[in-house]
């Protein structure tokens, strides 16, 4: 999962109005989506493309925003990474540029499942190299093949639009991504399930008078705190270009297949000020609690509810919803576990015992909260159960009498292709376990799961209109939008196995997924034996 904007001026010839300031600024609204890696790529007069990206947080990767004043020009792109498995190269920070044709820029949210064969066309038939092992660089090529193609000089908004269906027809997956062509313009575009979110809005410009901004973004919230407004979803399969100076194109490039946003958007990762495809991530969190205390009530009973002394939320994502189970059975909210706020999330680390460590870093238990009571803790979710171990561990040294633990998400058994790098299924404790096993595991009196359909329910009850009623769900049942190539899983948890031992290099966007690749040189030395 990673965080991708873009932005273009209506100001293009004063040169006093500089894209990059807001787009260093918006980092931090999205910093959540990745604190891994991070980049700007600005484009100005004549051109001219510049960059500034790196490993680690905005505030250390721009230098609390000195950095910002080497970015002039009037449109550009930035991207937050997040760490997948292994170790992380700066190399593929985004974004990323290509200069032929035309000069490219691209910034990716998602993960393609048919990288193995995207990588041989791209040597094999395009000709082009790939330098890391991220399939947001093959996304790119793919694009840029595609425009080539045309064999102009001077490319237009239809030729940015027919290459793109050309894109969407070889690439399989999830994505959200902004592009930007040296010169020309901006461009947005998502996936033909709407997995991957992204919204665009304009505002005034503030150094052109009549003149209009437009900004893309993967969530409302960074839009909204830069002045943007008329907010809207691009929807699944579509596109849009912004020229410079002139209003957006919208294109459907590809089938709307469906509408299916990943429902663990709503669940965890996206901010609660967010808006995401018509739903406030906020009110779809509170009704996930109405519906997690109706599941509380079912399985406990109304003796085991009387036994219940408090309810305490795991910060952060499932603050909003322990508030309503609080309410709904009728039991007081303590915020027992005090969140150190310099330390970030935790499911995404590699390796157990970082993450082991890194939640007693994140979390402290207030021992007057837990001392001889009976707690049920509320989390968003459960995925490897190595942090709610610990988490029910430290409720315990705070002298919780008993501990229940409940779950704002179902149980995870299968592992997430589109761009979230959770586990391998093996990794997952959900899978293949009962709840009482997972009780057992993490140390807990009881595990409450949330309902799958009550899940689905809480977002598409919060969707304006029931707009939105299907999501993507492959995470809690196997059922994934997309077709899955065969052997796809035994090559991913081969992927990541080796990634994780190894600390080879991790693709920025979706997991590790291809394969051991042959040396090339110039002339192909590795398959034909020297001869060009």
């Amino acid at each position: 999962m990673c965080g991708i904007l873009g932005l273009i001026l209506a100001d293009t010839e004063s040169g006093t109005a500089e894209a990059s300031v807001d787009l260093h600024e918006s980092l931090y609204y999205l910093q959540h989506r990745g604190q891994d890696a991070c980049g700007i790529a600005t484009c100005a007069a004549g051109g001219r493309i510049f960059q500034c990206k790196g490993n680690g947080m905005a505030s250390k990767v721009f230098e609390d925003g000195k950095r910002v004043n080497d970015l002039p020009g009037y449109m550009g792109l930035a991207h937050l990474r997040y760490p997948t498995a292994g170790t992380s190269s700066s190399a593929e920070s985004q974004p990323f540029y290509v200069n032929s044709p035309y000069g490219i820029c691209f910034a990716h949210n998602g993960n393609l499942i048919n990288a193995p064969a995207l990588r041989g066309f791209l040597d094999k038939e395009a000709h082009r190299h790939i330098n890391t092992d991220s399939d947001s660089e093959l996304m790119l090529n793919i694009f840029a093949n595609a425009l080539n193609e045309t064999g102009k000089a001077r490319v237009n908004v239809d030729d940015i639009f027919s290459a793109l269906s050309q894109t969407y027809q070889r690439c399989e997956g999830a994505w959200a991504a902004t592009a930007m062509v040296a010169g020309f313009g901006i461009l947005g575009f998502r996936d033909s399930h709407g997995i991957r979110p992204l919204v665009i809005g304009s505002r005034p410009s503030a150094t052109l008078e009549g003149g209009i901004d437009y900004m893309l973004a993967s969530e409302s919230i960074a839009l909204h705190q830069l002045g943007f407004r008329d907010i809207k979803d691009i929807l699944p399969g579509q596109a849009v270009f912004i020229q410079k100076g002139q209003q957006p194109v919208y294109r459907q490039v590809a089938e709307m297949k469906s509408y299916s946003p990943d429902i663990f958007e709503y669940v965890y990762f996206a901010r609660p000020d967010t808006i995401m495809d018509g739903i406030s991530i906020n009110t779809s969190r509170q009704n996930m609690g109405a519906k997690l205390a109706g599941k509380i009530r079912e399985i406990l009973g109304e003796e085991g509810i009387k036994e219940i002394d408090v309810i305490i939320p795991v910060p952060e994502t499932s603050g909003t919803a322990a508030a309503v189970v609080s309410e709904r059975l009728g039991k007081p909210l303590s915020n027992g576990f005090v969140k150190n706020r310099y330390v970030y999330r935790t499911f995404i680390l590699p390796g157990q015992k970082a993450r082991q460590k890194s939640v007693r870093r994140k979390l402290s238990a207030m021992e007057s909260e837990f001392k001889d009571r009976v707690v049920c803790l509320v989390d968003d979710s459960i995925v490897r159960g190595t942090t709610s171990r610990e988490i029910v561990s430290m409720a315990r040294e705070a002298g919780a009498r008993k501990v229940i633990f409940a779950s704002c998400a179902p149980p995870i058994t299968h592992p997430h292709i589109y761009g979230i790098d959770l586990a391998t299924s093996s990794e997952l404790i959900a899978h293949e376990k009962t709840r009482q096993d997972i009780a057992k595991h993490i140390n807990a009196d009881d595990v409450i799961y949330q309902d799958l359909d009550d899940l689905k329910a809480a977002c598409s009850e919060a969707s304006p209109g029931g707009k939105i009623t299907d999501f993507e769900i492959g995470v809690f049942c196997g059922e994934y939008c997309t077709k899955v190539p065969d052997g796809y899983f035994e090559h991913l948890n081969e992927s990541r196995g080796k990634t994780r031992g190894t600390g080879t290099l991790a693709a920025n966007s979706g997991p590790v997924q291809v394969p051991q690749r042959e040396d090339i040189s110039l002339h192909n030395f590795a398959t034909n034996g020297g001869n060009p």
